[in-house]
């Protein structure tokens, strides 16, 4: 009951931050032993990778379109899951945050910030359904 009630404190106080910062977890036992850190702000979301060698990338949030949640039994088991953002992005056109704590919420907060971004930058997602087969000139 004491757990439950400093987790629930923990989301609450994410959920008013403006960040989330998560680690990559073996998928059983959901430990953090892989050399991988997600960060999400209200401007970019950065994955960190390596220990040695080392990359940083970076991917907008305004170019986020798209944001799914995918949990296997074995990451439901442990509490995990992976968080599929499909983004207008030329390094990351499928961004994957993989087996990480409160994947629900970081889901919710990606979704949001992302919409929110795309408002302050004033743009606009379209599809294209193959305009360029239509025939304008029907004489």
């Amino acid at each position: 009951m004491e757990e439950s009630r400093e987790e629930m404190r923990d989301i609450e106080e994410k959920e008013d931050a403006r960040e989330y910062v998560e680690r990559k977890r073996w998928l059983f036992f959901g430990l953090p032993f892989t050399f991988t850190k997600y960060t999400v702000n209200e401007r970019v979301i950065t994955i960190n990778t390596g220990l040695l060698n080392t990359t940083e990338n970076d991917c907008y949030l305004y170019k986020v379109q798209d944001v799914e949640l995918k949990t296997s039994l074995a990451e439901r088991i442990f509490g995990l899951g992976t968080v599929a953002c499909y983004t207008g992005d030329n390094t990351h056109p499928q961004l994957y945050l993989s087996h990480i704590k409160h994947a629900k919420e970081v889901k919710d907060y990606i979704l949001h910030a992302s919409e929110t971004a795309r408002r302050k930058r004033r743009t606009l997602n379209t599809l294209n359904i193959d305009a360029d087969d239509i025939d304008i000139d029907a004489d």
